[in-house]
Parts: C-alpha cells; sequence; structure tokens
C-alpha cells in the first residue's frame, strides 16, 4: 500500500501558485513540510478579505490541526523567520504546537548576505539574479562543511566561537574581492543569541516526527520552494538556485525515506513566467507579455520584480514532469487567458536548424532555441471561479486535454482565481486526495 504522502513542487520556474494549491490540499492532510529553499520563496495565500504571504512557514500554518514543519533541507534566516512568526500572530495565526524547525537546517547569517549582495553587484561578475538574501552562500557553507545548524545556534559557547572564526573569514574575503565594510561579530552575537531563544521552542528532530507520523498512517504534504528548472542539478545552470528544488529534495531535506514518497504533483500556469536573469525559450516580447503580466499580477510575492512571460512550453514540462515523477498537475491560472482568440503552445525546439523535443543542459543550447509552435483556439469569455469542468467552454477544456495528453501526466486540478474556492478537482484525483487524508491527524 502506497505511503500517503505527495510531493507537491513547481513544474517551471517557481511562482506557479503553489501557495493556494499547497493551501487548498493541506486540509486533509496531517503535516506540510518544506523541503529546501529559504526566504526567498514566497506563497501567496487569499482566505477571504485576508491576505497572506509565506516564504519560510509552510502554508499548512493556516489550517488549524496541520503541523507545518521546516525540514533539514532549508535554509533559515532566524530573524526572517521570528518575523513572519509575529506577522502571522498579529492576523490571529497562533504557532505553538502546530509550526516546528528541523534541528538540522542549516542558518543564514548576515555574512551570507554580504557577501552574496556585494558578489552580485560585483563588476564583471556574471549576474544570476539573486535575492541577495544569502540563501546561495548559506548552501556554500553548508556543502563546504563550515556552516551552522540550528542546533548549534541554540549553543551560546559554539554560537560565539563560529560567529567570530566565521566574521575573521568572511570580512577578510568581501573586504578583498569587493571593498564590503566589516560586519561586527558581537553585535550579530547578541542579536542572534536573543533570536535563538526564541526559535528554541519550535525546534525538533522533525525527520523522526515525520517518520512516526507516517508510520501510524498519518498522511504528509511536502512542499517545495521555487520551481523544477530553478533546481541546482536539473534546472537552467548556471540561473538557478542553490537547493534541490525537485521531487528528490523531498526525502534529502525532510530525512524521510524515498519509499516513503506516495505521488508527485507538478504545478504548471496555464502559460509561464520567470523573475532573474537566464534562458526563456518561450519569452513572449510584444504586448501579450504585459497583458499576462497585468491580468495575472506577475509581480514576486517576495522582491515585487515583475516576471517575464511566456506561452506554455511543452518539452520544458515534459523534461519536468520526466524529472519528478509527476503523476498528477495541477493547472493554474487558466482565467488569465480567458481574454486571447488564441493561445501559442510550444510544441517543439530547433537547435541549430534540427528538430528535438529535448531540453539542452547548456546555456549555449537554451539560448539557441527556437520554439516551434501551435496555435490553439482561445474561447473568449470568462472561466474565473468555475469549479466544474464540464462547465467550461469547450476551447478551455480542449486547452487542458492538449496540455495533458502532450506532457504525459494527469490534470488533477484547475485553478480559476486566487481564492480557496475558485477550484475545481477531478474526480480521479479527488479519490487520491480521499485515500491519502485517511488516517489520524497527529502521533
Amino acid at each position: 500500500m502506497r505511503a500517503k504522502t505527495a510531493v507537491i513542487l513547481g513544474a517551471q520556474w517557481g511562482d506557479e501558485g503553489k501557495g493556494k494549491i499547497v493551501d487548498v490540499l493541506s486540509g486533509g492532510f496531517s503535516a506540510v513540510a518544506r523541503y529546501a529553499g529559504g526566504h526567498n520563496a514566497g506563497h501567496t495565500v487569499i482566505i477571504g478579505d485576508q491576505k497572506f504571504v509565506l516564504q519560510l512557514i509552510p502554508c499548512g500554518v493556516l489550517r488549524p490541526g496541520c503541523k507545518a514543519i521546516i525540514g533539514n533541507g532549508v535554509v533559515l534566516d532566524p530573524i526572517a523567520f521570528l518575523r513572519e512568526v509575529d506577522k502571522l500572530a498579529a492576523l490571529g495565526i497562533e504557532v505553538d504546537g502546530q509550526l516546528f524547525v528541523s534541528n538540522r537546517a542549516q542558518v543564514i547569517l548576515p555574512y551570507h548576505r554580504m557577501i552574496e549582495l556585494a558578489a552580485e553587484s560585483a563588476p564583471g561578475r556574471q549576474k544570476i539574479g539573486t535575492t541577495s538574501r544569502g540563501i546561495g552562500p548559506a548552501y556554500e557553507d553548508k556543502m563546504a562543511r563550515s556552516g551552522l545548524r540550528v542546533v548549534d545556534l541554540l549553543n551560546e559557547k559554539i554560537l560565539k566561537t563560529h560567529i567570530e572564526n566565521a566574521c575573521q573569514e568572511k570580512n577578510a574575503i568581501a573586504h578583498a574581492l569587493f571593498g564590503s565594510a566589516p560586519i561586527d561579530p558581537a553585535k550579530m552575537f547578541d542579536e542572534y543569541a536573543a533570536a535563538a531563544e526564541r526559535v528554541r521552542p519550535l525546534v525538533a528532530d522533525t525527520g523522526r516526527m515525520l517518520y512516526e507520523l507516517i508510520d501510524a498512517g498519518g498522511s504528509v504534504m511536502f512542499e517545495g520552494a521555487q520551481g523544477t528548472m530553478l533546481d541546482i542539478d536539473h534546472g537552467t545552470y548556471p540561473f538557478v538556485t542553490s537547493s534541490s528544488a525537485t521531487a528528490g529534495g523531498a526525502a534529502t531535506g525532510t530525512g524521510v525515506g524515498p519509499t516513503a514518497i506516495g505521488t508527485v504533483i507538478g504545478v504548471t500556469k496555464a502559460y509561464v513566467t520567470r523573475v532573474g536573469e537566464g534562458p526563456f525559450p518561450t519569452e513572449i516580447h510584444d504586448a501579450s507579455a504585459e497583458s499576462l503580466r497585468s491580468r495575472g499580477n506577475e509581480f514576486g510575492a517576495v522582491t515585487g520584480r515583475p516576471r517575464r512571460c511566456g506561452w506554455l512550453d511543452i518539452p520544458m514540462l515534459r523534461y519536468s514532469n520526466q524529472v519528478n515523477g509527476t503523476e498528477w498537475l495541477v493547472v493554474t491560472k487558466m482565467d488569465v487567458l480567458d481574454e486571447l482568440d488564441e493561445i501559442p503552445v510550444c510544441i517543439g525546439y530547433k537547435i541549430d536548424g534540427k528538430m528535438t523535443d529535448s531540453v539542452p543542459a547548456d546555456v549555449r543550447g537554451l539560448e539557441s532555441i527556437e520554439p516551434q509552435y501551435t496555435r490553439l483556439k482561445g474561447w473568449r469569455e470568462s472561466t474565473e471561479g468555475i469549479a466544474d469542468f464540464d462547465r467550461l467552454p469547450k476551447a478551455a477544456q480542449e486547452y487542458l486535454r492538449f496540455q495533458e495528453r502532450e506532457s504525459q501526466a494527469r490534470i488533477g486540478m484547475v485553478s480559476t482565481g486566487p481564492e480557496r474556492d475558485q477550484t475545481m478537482i477531478l474526480p480521479e484525483f479527488a479519490e487520491e486526495l480521499k485515500r491519502m487524508a485517511a488516517g489520524p491527524k497527529a502521533v
């Protein structure tokens, strides 16, 4: 019998609307566990007249009785984390007994932000388009085995020694390479020792917690950050994030074995967006981009940056489904396409005069792509709020069925607006959710 667990992740370059989908689905799960990334990921959830922008904290925290777990694969900025906790409290969401942080998660410290900001701004350096929040340098320290983990954050002696030694090294590097002003280790220690005491009650061995919950028959949703094409191994390298955003990251980023993963749900927009630098084969360079951006409110939840917009890319979606083992697709922002007479969809690539449907590994190959389009009929009527597939215009139904056939994954949900109830769940997927939801809500 398959475990009652699901990985939910972005099938594109992030910003696919995972926050809303995780929120909609989390009501049937015992826990939601975030497995990668840091506070560079923003999930926007709208409930009634309240808007929640979550960066580190899993969306499950908005569901009473659902545990919200930050796994070991996440890099945690304690100050940003506590700021988010305080914002939730101000909105009436209490986290005690519901929110947990892995004792094995890595900690972001101010010198990580200093180095990333300086490197991204340095003349002659290739710009990746990061949020300059210290994510990359924190992962670099993790892989260099010189990082600070949450369990060490809670030990004042270790914390003090680590900050003193790290500041001596990082200040020297930043000054020599970028001319950055030094960071005061004493001030940093005081600030982070105080933050540690507020974080302490929320720290747990979350890997064991998840194992026991699943073993007892509970259900877990593993929440990804960013998207497949930003994965450090499988994305459009080097224009990627620093963590494993694909489904494999759910096991390494939470401490749950891969055989405990029941299904994988990929979230894809009905079109494509990207924030920051990097190749984007189906990017739109005419007025259609501004129309999609305006109708879809395509501005970063964390940074406010306008997103680049493009048409649906079937080879990329098929690649994403392959890498993740995606069984189900959730299509978001269908309503954004409502005003179009026809909708271009990329069905293949031409590179150096040769046709292919494979995603190149190198940047040059990606930048050389000439997208090959087919054009599907638009529906020219509102789909906003429709929650029944049969009530969609016939052309909208065909658009979804075409996407399903070509991507080789089944469509289980369609989002037709930002609210929780502006979501349709198809019958087969509803049965799968019912199977996963059965079982105890806690251990």
